[in-house]
């Protein structure tokens, strides 16, 4: 058993690893989303779900707004939208 553990040693150290990581990445995601932050901090105006999971969205591009990554996104949070 011991020889097996020693014969496998980085791949056992490089797993380990890579479990911690990932680990890592989810709990970090889900922090996010338990304070209401999206995945990439820009707006949603590149998202393929536009306007679906957040209606006022939609009437503030509508209005001209890009809600995207800039000024914009910024005053939404500031209105908490």
């Amino acid at each position: 058993m011991l020889t097996w553990i020693m014969e496998n040693m980085a791949t056992i150290i490089i797993s380990v690893v890579l479990i911690i990581m990932v680990a890592a990445v989810i709990t970090g995601m889900a922090h996010s989303k338990k304070k209401g932050k999206s995945s990439c901090g820009c707006g949603c105006a590149g998202c393929a779900m536009n306007g679906a999971c957040h209606p006022g969205k939609a009437r503030h591009e509508a209005a001209g707004d890009s809600g995207f990554c800039g000024k914009n996104s910024m005053e939404d949070k500031k209105r908490g939208i």
